[in-house]
């Protein structure tokens, strides 16, 4: 994934109105009514956020007759996801040095105040 995928990809994701959309998709495709339903906005509003969605690759719409489906597009969530990865790597082992090291100082303590179990 390119840098700037990446960044469109995290820009869409941003907005709380755009990531509470890709939940409601997670379950299968809705239409732009039905995803406009729990929201305090306009269907133009939320055709917006629809839109940047759209654009970073995350959503995909269609034309059924008169209902216009929406439905989920994992494939950059997945990028990001791998993007991510490296650095919940780094921050497990940064906490297992630390881990480590506090159960260092807590059994110095346990020698010094002769408190072994």
């Amino acid at each position: 994934m390119s840098p700037d995928r990446l960044s469109t990809t995290f820009s869409a994701l941003a907005d709380p109105t755009r990531r509470a959309i890709l939940a409601r998709l997670v379950s299968g495709e809705v239409s732009v009514t039905e995803l406009a339903e729990p929201f305090a906005m306009s269907l133009p509003a939320v055709s917006k956020h629809l839109k940047v969605l759209e654009s970073a690759g995350l959503i995909a719409r269609s034309r059924e007759a008169q209902w216009r489906p929406c439905r989920l597009e994992a494939g950059p969530l997945k990028d990001a996801a791998g993007w991510l990865e490296h650095y919940r790597q780094f921050w497990d082992e940064s906490l297992d040095r630390l881990d480590d090291y506090l159960g260092e100082l807590q059994a110095e303590e346990e020698e010094r105040h002769g408190c072994k179990d």
